[in-house]
């Protein structure tokens, strides 16, 4: 069996360099054939999105800037995502994204990398 993310070029939004570095590695690991970290929205060409990436990791706040617009953006392009984000209770994402999967911070690799893999129609959870 291939590893859950095998192939996929994958858009890691956080602003937190640690983290980042270890959601990068972890995808790599699990089979994703090019990570990109953008830690501010600018640095992200938007017109980009679908010829560039397969799915993203979405962290809520990128330096105090909220990141819900472009996530819309994701969801309107029809590349997949999951948000990654120390805002577990967020009504924002609630009530704007409810099928979108949410990965609280801290959080395991595992859980990080079903949840990815799911919202691209992989691996058991699918």
């Amino acid at each position: 069996m291939p590893p859950l993310l095998d192939g996929l070029r994958i858009l890691v939004l956080e602003d937190e360099f640690l983290i980042a570095m270890d959601v990068e590695q972890l995808c790599r690991d699990h089979g994703a054939a090019d990570v990109a970290i953008a830690r501010e929205l600018t640095e992200v060409d938007e017109r980009e999105l679908p010829s560039r990436f397969d799915a993203a990791v979405v962290d809520l706040m990128l330096d105090g800037v909220s990141t819900l617009d472009f996530a819309a953006r994701l969801r309107s392009t029809g590349v997949p995502f999951v948000f990654a984000t120390g805002y577990p209770d967020s009504d924002d994402i609630r009530g704007s994204f409810p099928e979108i999967r949410l990965v609280s911070k801290p959080f395991s690799g595992d859980d990080l990398v079903a949840a990815l893999a799911a919202a691209c129609g992989r691996g058991a959870s699918a």
